[in-house]
């Protein structure tokens, strides 16, 4: 089964997923992925803080995880 992410995952838990998620998230501005409210904000949330449209990332995400998968 194809690993994917969506917008209500705490942030620490797309960072389970694949790390290489926070290369993902910091590319599009958000640079607190490792502050301790990424254990607890989902990506929406996180989204919203930093004027971010959470689809876009969540789309970005499963992109890259689909194309590591195949």
């Amino acid at each position: 089964m194809a690993k994917t992410v969506n917008q209500d995952m705490i942030i620490a838990e797309i960072l389970d997923v694949d790390p290489a998620m926070a290369d993902i998230l910091q590319a599009a501005g958000m640079h607190c992925v490792f502050c301790p409210s990424q254990s607890g904000e989902t990506l929406a949330q996180a989204s919203m803080v930093h004027g971010m449209d959470p689809e876009a990332l969540v789309a970005k995400m499963n992109e890259y995880l689909a194309a590591k998968e195949a």
